[in-house]
């Protein structure tokens, strides 16, 4: 009971401060988790990091639930994950419903009209990096044209109507098997070819999601269904929404998701958060609730499950050319819905404006907190509109 009553205040005041992202919120936990409370050796720490990136989920909230799970067994990682996310989770609730009930009003929209160009500068940013780190950081030289080859197939998949997830998930699958065969036999432009095809003809087989009413069971299965198949960081769930809910099932609009991802970028705690947001516009607070349950299910059942196997998963030299082929193909998902969103929002001189004043301060301030180019945002667009 001690030890439960330690992990909610922990994590609790940890979901309250934790601003970021996900290697913030590691950095913070690895220094009251280690430094401060010892609760593990830093190397089993790091291990449980690694551990993270391979399986789908949210990171930081997959390492406290492992460290949750570490301390207190089964009540740790329910108290750690529950605690982590709880404060996130009220609080864009909280934005969600003044955001519907006075989203509209004049006073209220140049501030919206500010923030989007904001926020689609923080996508392009994310996709940059995740890229930077997927295809050329420690990648070696003969690799990198492999992962290009994966991250151009999927772009060009996901543009002839393929879904978000499914080009993610495809492009890990064959994009795993590209890799691994080209280091055997000097086939490459039959392998990629037949696998394209492939995929393609997948495509039309499976990427059959109609328009529909709102469903509650559709919500909740839908947001299920992102939780177990969300890889390739925080930022892919805004091309997950944009494939299930605006694209799919056209619950949302495109200027309604970027206030989402908005939200969740201004609230502290993890990005999931977000999809809180994207629960209460479609369905009140039953929405939002039965939205954030859906999404956070599968990591409580991955990191359960998967704990005790880690050792032997991270040796698997076939998962981690998936887990490659997932990352570049997650970063080429990204980028065509960032394009996709910019086309709508850089729609005038004014917005375009603000989206190269916030790429300059973006680019010029190393680690800056991207709420602040939010607020930036927000503000340009209250003094320009």
């Amino acid at each position: 009971m001690k030890d439960l009553k330690e992990i909610i205040l922990l994590f609790s005041k940890l979901g309250l401060i934790a601003f970021g992202g996900p290697a913030a919120h590691i950095a913070m936990f690895e220094d009251e988790v280690v430094t401060k409370r010892k609760w593990m050796s830093r190397q089993h720490f790091l291990d449980l990091v690694g551990a993270t990136n391979l399986i789908p989920g949210p990171n930081s909230t997959e390492m406290a639930l492992h460290c949750g799970y570490y301390r207190a067994g089964f009540p740790g990682l329910v108290a750690a994950g529950i605690s982590f996310i709880l404060p996130a989770v009220v609080i864009s609730g909280v934005l969600a419903y003044f955001y519907v009930r006075y989203g509209n009003l004049p006073e209220i929209y140049p501030f919206l009209y500010g923030i989007k160009p904001a926020v689609i500068i923080i996508i392009l940013n994310a996709v940059y990096r995740l890229g930077q780190k997927a295809v050329w950081d420690s990648v070696p030289t003969d690799k990198r044209w492999k992962l290009i080859s994966i991250a151009l197939s999927v772009a060009v998949l996901n543009l002839f109507g393929a879904s978000e997830i499914f080009s993610i998930l495809a492009g890990g699958i064959f994009g795993a098997f590209f890799i691994y065969l080209s280091e055997r036999r000097n086939i490459l432009g039959s392998i990629s070819h037949v696998a394209f095809l492939a995929l393609y003809s997948i495509t039309h087989l499976i990427n059959f999601i109609e328009k529909s009413e709102v469903s509650l069971t559709k919500l909740f299965l839908t947001c299920l269904k992102i939780g177990t198949v969300w890889f390739g960081g925080g930022y892919i769930l805004v091309a997950y929404f944009d494939g299930e809910f605006v694209q799919g099932l056209n619950w949302l609009s495109r200027q309604q998701l970027l206030d989402a991802i908005a939200v969740g970028q201004f609230t502290p705690g993890p990005f999931l958060s977000s999809v809180t947001f994207v629960g209460y516009q479609i369905a009140g607070i039953t929405g939002a609730l039965i939205a954030t349950i859906g999404i956070i299910i599968p990591s409580f059942v991955f990191v359960l499950i998967l704990n005790p196997l880690i050792p032997r998963i991270r040796r698997s030299n076939i998962l981690s050319k998936f887990l490659d082929a997932v990352n570049v193909s997650a970063v080429a998902v990204m980028l065509i819905v960032a394009i996709k969103l910019g086309y709508e929002v850089l729609a005038d001189m004014q917005t375009t404006l603000i989206a190269l004043l916030s790429a300059a301060v973006f680019f010029s301030i190393k680690k800056i907190n991207p709420a602040y180019i939010i607020l930036g945002g927000a503000v340009l667009g209250y003094l320009i509109y």
